[in-house]
């Protein structure tokens, strides 16, 4: 198949799309279409894909100037909007806008505000993120003013979160963790037990409400040397007063809910209940009372037992094999250990 051009003494060539073929041992030729009323522009196109050839080269169809990666803002600023956080930050406007960038730039890429301020920049941008929120143009004093403005939002924020996972007679998770701070200047920042190891550094402590899902719901910082337990009070008194929650049940680790508080803080509020773990000390207790009888895990590996020390509680015991297999393991690593040590220590007194 071929374009052909066929002269005319008095008019324009006409131009003919025509296809050759073979009739025996003779090549003829016939017309398929006249192509005569066409754009020269689109004759030559035509042509050229006849032969083969490709349309328009990339070189002559766009140049290329700069690439910005989009997909991964696309992802994460979509399932945002399905969860309405912005709506759930507050009315709309710069500040806003700058907390939204700032949250997905804490997932896309965690870097100090300077450098997600660069990283929003139209000059030294990183991604889509910047132009899509409206705020290419930004400074990273900006950024910590919408931190404040946040922070004034926090209390309609958790009101909300609350609203939406929390209800009476709920599950509610709390734990607290440390992290250390770098400066002076925090007026929370204390020294104390600090849980990834920079003991020589200023630490701050900061407790958080899930619903039964693990959804965060509130957050609240405490001074670097508060203790896990006296973190519980204000959460209660958060519980009830305002998310105005009625009936609770408060789920802890054992580090966190000690006999203590169950005492002044957790049996004295009606309709409130916890769930926890016994201490090592306790759980040898309700053996060497008979409470608990090791012979129960002959049978089954979780039973319900009663004892004199817990009225109206209900302790719920639990073997695990793995957990017994693993602590065998590191009783006879350490047992190793101290042999070694022993036998180090013999054979040093022996040339003295």
């Amino acid at each position: 198949m071929y374009i052909a051009t066929i002269p005319n003494r008095s008019s324009p060539p006409a131009i003919l799309l025509r296809e050759s073929f073979r009739e025996g041992r003779k090549v003829k030729n016939r017309t398929l279409a006249n192509l005569s009323s066409w754009p020269r522009a689109q004759v030559e196109s035509f042509r050229r894909v006849l032969r083969g050839e490709t349309l328009v080269t990339p070189g002559e169809a766009f140049e290329i100037v700069r690439t910005r990666p989009h997909g991964h803002v696309a992802a994460v600023l979509g399932t945002m909007r399905r969860l309405e956080l912005p709506a759930l930050l507050g009315p709309s406007g710069r500040k806003r806008d700058l907390v939204e960038s700032m949250i997905a730039a804490r997932i896309l890429d965690p870097r100090s505000k300077l450098a997600t301020a660069e990283s929003l920049r139209s000059e030294t941008l990183h991604s889509t993120l910047g132009e899509i929120l409206g705020v290419a143009q930004t400074e990273e004093d900006e950024l910590y003013e919408a931190m404040d403005w946040l922070l004034e939002r926090q209390a309609p924020i958790e009101k909300a979160l609350a609203k939406r996972h929390l209800h009476d007679g709920t599950l509610v998770l709390y734990d607290v963790s440390s992290t250390y701070f770098e400066g002076r200047s925090c007026p929370l920042a204390r020294l104390g037990h600090s849980r990834d190891g920079k003991k020589d550094k200023l630490q701050i402590v900061f407790g958080l409400l899930c619903d039964e899902e693990g959804r965060p719901v509130a957050v609240e910082v405490f001074e670097g040397n508060t203790g896990d337990p006296t973190t519980l009070g204000p959460q209660l008194t958060k519980l009830r007063t305002q998310f105005g929650l009625r009936r609770i049940v408060l789920v802890g680790d054992r580090g966190m809910i000690t006999d203590a508080r169950i005492r002044k803080e957790l049996k004295p509020v009606e309709g409130l209940d916890w769930i926890t773990a016994l201490r090592a000390p306790a759980i040898q207790r309700l053996v060497d009372e008979g409470t608990l009888q090791l012979s129960l895990f002959d049978e089954k590996d979780l039973a319900e037992i009663t004892g004199p020390g817990y009225p109206g509680e209900r302790l719920i015991v639990c073997k695990n094999p793995l957990l017994a297999q693993e602590r065998a393991r590191k009783r006879e690593d350490l047992l190793q250990s101290t042999e070694r040590e022993l036998q180090l220590l013999a054979v040093t007194y022996a040339f003295q």
